[in-house]
């Protein structure tokens, strides 16, 4: 394994274990695989870019690495602030207003109402069902009737709303093993990882339109499983979000499997990245003096940390499928501690392994799938 290009005099984050200058690492990299012959970059189908100044530099890391059009689940009152900085290399996917303190109002009537404004103001091609396994503990337990399995008749309401507006659908319907053994181990509040999807298959058999399941269909661990689903809805799609989790995840598998199902599914497979910013990165902050603190704030505190922390996320992605790179992730990885708190610390990190995936599939998955989909649907 090799860790090269270390910059010793560098101070190591979780987003930039190995002190590296990711503006160089962007440069060894290149132009992404057959870009350029057409005017295409990299399409990013799953961000969440949030804040003016961290969209700013948001755009400065996704232009380092050849990203050429983002599609932001933003928040609805950011949504002009993002446009004015990002401009025509923007797109929206609807989303439900995560900040509503009635949650289950905001994931309810009030997201049924903005579908609407996201798609005949902002565009939305595409809108999102949040169907994590801990929407159990944001919506109060005498409410999960109508709203907590992905079937239910909150969730049909909005997609059937979503299609009469030209939508097509994207989910999120589970979460990492490493979550199911630990935080997730109560299976009678959670449900199993399998329990995750029988209101998935039921959804994409009653919406025909096309699905994008986050996070390589939320079970990247298990291949087999993701072929058989993909076999039996011809639409769903997969895109690579959660970038700590896919590389972790894609890595365990043997390179005969992972080339296998790559080279198999290459046309239903979107690059995404899962990148968060907010302006919280761009300032130093004290947890303590702010405890109700987005989980997500705190992952930078300075201009350049922010860079780093969405930069590492592109590099890490390209560095995976494009070259021959294996050694640690420069990204630390708590979930290791999670499951084996006396092998890892809070800087730990999996293995990364480049697969050096032909020109054919990169370019399918950077950016023909994307835009073939958006372009016919």
């Amino acid at each position: 394994m090799t860790t090269a290009n270390h910059d010793p005099s560098s101070v190591p984050s979780a987003a930039n274990r190995f002190g590296w200058d990711y503006r160089q690492k962007a440069k060894e990299l290149g132009s992404p695989v057959g870009a350029g012959t057409d005017g295409l970059g990299i399409i990013d189908v799953h961000s969440h870019i949030n804040g003016t100044q961290a969209a700013e530099i948001y755009k400065s890391a996704a232009r380092a690495f050849g990203i050429g059009l983002t599609y932001t689940q933003t928040r609805l009152d950011q949504a002009d602030n993002v446009r004015a900085v990002l401009g025509d290399t923007v797109r929206f996917v609807a989303v439900p207003n995560f900040a509503n303190p009635d949650k289950h109002r905001g994931f309810c009537e009030d997201y049924l109402e903005q579908l609407e404004i996201w798609r005949t103001k902002y565009g939305a091609r595409m809108m999102k069902l949040w169907n994590a396994p801990r929407l159990r503990e944001l919506i109060p337990a005498e409410q999960h009737g109508d709203i907590i399995e992905l079937d239910s008749p909150w969730r049909r309401r909005q997609a059937a709303r979503a299609v009469e507006l030209g939508m097509m659908i994207m989910t999120h319907v589970s979460d990492p093993d490493t979550w199911f053994a630990t935080k997730y181990s109560d299976a009678q509040k959670y449900g199993t990882k399998l329990d995750q999807y029988r209101g998935l298959r039921v959804m994409l058999n009653e919406f025909k339109v096309p699905w994008v399941l986050a996070h390589m269909g939320g079970w990247p661990e298990d291949l087999n499983f993701l072929d058989a689903l993909l076999t039996a809805h011809p639409n769903a799609n997969l895109d690579t979000s959660a970038t700590k989790w896919i590389v972790r995840a894609l890595s365990s598998h043997e390179d005969s499997a992972f080339h296998a199902f790559f080279s198999k599914w290459k046309g239903r497979i979107l690059f995404g990245s899962d990148i968060v910013t907010t302006d919280d990165h761009v300032t130093p902050k004290d947890r303590r003096a702010q405890p109700n603190m987005s989980v997500f704030s705190d992952l930078a505190d300075s201009p350049e940390a922010a860079f780093d922390l969405y930069a590492s996320r592109y590099w890490s992605l390209r560095a995976m499928f494009e070259s021959a790179y294996d050694g640690e992730s420069p990204i630390a990885d708590p979930d290791l501690a999670m499951v084996e708190p006396s092998k890892y610390d809070a800087m730990s990190a999996p293995r990364l392994r480049g697969r050096s995936l032909p020109m054919q599939t990169l370019r399918a998955i950077y950016f023909e799938n994307a835009s073939r989909l958006f372009r016919d649907w």
